[in-house]
């Protein structure tokens, strides 16, 4: 990747945006790629963007992301039922988001969760699939799904309110704060660089998006693209399932379970790996931010590959110069991004026991570029409640109190 970041990598667990939004057409517009195709990754001047954004100033075009409708008196107590939220209790125009996981508690769908008192809406990027499952697991429950994606657009605002009853349907990001029934791996949530990143996302009528951003322009705010929100997601550590998930990862890796999981609802699919890896600690793998070395001006694409990094030559050894090989793969890069103030970081997950000091090299065209590690989830991989252990455990499953 060059360091205008063009070439965007694969998805991982998404599905490829199903409209070109108008705004593209503005003058100095760039187009996005990858799960951001269909809007614009920046409109000529990425690092005012990217100020504009953190001073709160800010609207972005957020319609690439799917919306899905689910109507019916036992929308919540069944999406409670079959996700990893709690939602029976769920007041109009409060936030939340769910997960669902496959049988073995791997993440397969991930969905903002506002509900205006008639029906949930769900923010996706999967609603295609999201809505076919829901679909199948309807039986006869009052419940109609609709992928309404083609009706809605999100419009995304440095806001961290929820939406009001004269409002449009609202749904405000509750990240990085541990929600009533959650946990977390990473720092309290005072501390966490997420507290100070405010997001919400506006649906409106598709037909009216330009309408509405121009309003939101003529309030102040700049129109912004998919280069500075998702350099702002990156420093919050906020994963996003097209970037951060793959087929293997369960929610404690991304430290999910601050916002997405409820530990003590009642059984739902996936709920047994959720509860055994909570009870036992040490998931397989680690959410990290990576601070890139930019001075190649060269960064890599996500899905490039992490190594460790082992000195070779005298000078390094003896401590009198700072010369790296590459040494066995420990994780791959995830989102990539080049900050305003942090410069180049991306978020990676790499295998838990990589120790957090390890120096790291990532393949990028060809290039090796030296990566420091900020942790995200600790290696040792135990949650702030969980259960206290009785005794030592079987090696491999869990880690005795006094080690």
């Amino acid at each position: 990747m060059s360091d205008t970041l063009e070439h965007d990598a694969r998805p991982t667990h998404g599905e490829a945006p199903r409209h070109t939004s108008p705004l593209l057409g503005r003058r100095g517009a760039v187009a996005g790629s990858g799960p951001d195709a269909g809007v614009a990754w920046h409109y000529g001047d990425p690092t005012a963007e990217q100020r504009a954004l953190a001073r709160g100033r800010a609207v972005a075009d957020q319609s690439n992301l799917g919306v899905v409708r689910v109507a019916g008196p036992d929308r919540l107590t069944w999406l409670h039922s079959i996700t990893s939220a709690e939602l029976t209790g769920l007041t109009p125009r409060r936030s939340t988001e769910l997960l669902v996981l496959s049988p073995q508690g791997h993440v397969e769908h991930a969905a903002g969760v506002v509900d205006d008192g008639e029906a949930t809406w769900l923010l996706t990027e999967t609603p295609a699939a999201l809505a076919a499952w829901l679909d199948r697991m309807r039986f006869t429950l009052r419940v109609e799904v609709v992928d309404v994606t083609d009706d809605w657009a999100a419009i995304g605002e440095p806001v961290r309110a929820e939406g009001t009853a004269d409002e449009p349907v609202t749904w405000s990001d509750p990240w990085p704060f541990v929600a009533p029934g959650g946990t977390r791996y990473g720092p309290p949530d005072d501390e966490h660089p997420g507290a100070d990143r405010d997001w919400r996302l506006v649906l409106v009528p598709r037909a009216e998006l330009v309408v509405q951003v121009a309003a939101r322009e003529a309030a102040g705010g700049m129109l912004v693209g998919t280069w500075a929100t998702e350099a702002a997601r990156v420093e919050a550590w906020r994963p996003r399932a097209s970037r951060e998930v793959d087929h293997r990862t369960i929610p404690h890796e991304l430290d999910w379970l601050r916002t997405a999981v409820h530990l003590h609802k009642g059984c739902y699919r996936g709920q047994e790996t959720v509860a055994r890896v909570h009870n036992l600690g040490r998931p397989p793998r680690r959410l990290v931010l990576l601070h890139l070395d930019g001075s190649g001006h060269v960064l890599p694409e996500p899905g490039a590959a992490v190594h460790d990094a082992v000195p070779r030559g005298a000078d390094a050894q003896d401590g009198a110069g700072d010369v790296y090989a590459v040494g066995r793969e420990v994780g791959h890069v995830t989102s990539v991004a080049r900050h305003h103030e942090l410069g180049p970081v991306a978020l990676a997950v790499v295998k838990r026991s990589l120790p957090a000091d390890a120096p790291l090299v990532v393949l990028a065209d060809g290039t090796h570029v030296s990566a420091g590690q900020e942790t995200v989830v600790p290696g040792e991989g135990v949650s702030t409640d969980r259960p206290a252990q009785r005794g030592p455990l079987t090696r491999g499953l869990g880690v005795h109190p006094a080690l």
